[in-house]
């Protein structure tokens, strides 16, 4: 739940977004969202826009993220910077796990 001082694992419910990717919204509040996507090798972040900034930081895995029409391959330790309103998605060359930062916080992603 939003502004929860403590979010533990084991209680960030798994969504399965189809397609080999498992969503699991963590600590959030009105300003800032941290996200972990789950990506079984092949598996497509379709290319899509918001108005949020979002950071992203490969946990493990590879992958091929095109932003704003450039691609570029990353892996474990790699950060990516997307602002608000740039088209973006990867596709996922060895299975793996991103960790996103929203500001704000992505309401679509929750029920509150």
């Amino acid at each position: 739940m939003k502004n929860d001082r403590w979010v533990y694992y084991k209680d960030a419910k798994p969504e399965d977004n189809g397609q080999g990717v498992v969503k699991r919204v963590l600590a959030y509040s009105d300003d800032l969202m941290v996200v972990e996507n789950t990506f079984a090798k092949g598996a497509v972040g379709a290319m899509h826009h918001h108005p949020h900034t979002q950071i992203t930081y490969v946990k493990s895995g590879k992958f091929e993220f095109t932003i704003d029409g450039e691609k570029h391959i990353v892996t474990e330790g790699d950060t990516l910077c997307k602002t608000n309103g740039v088209e973006h998605g990867c596709v996922c060359l060895e299975a793996g796990v991103l960790i996103d930062t929203f500001t704000p916080y992505r309401q679509d992603f929750v029920k509150d």
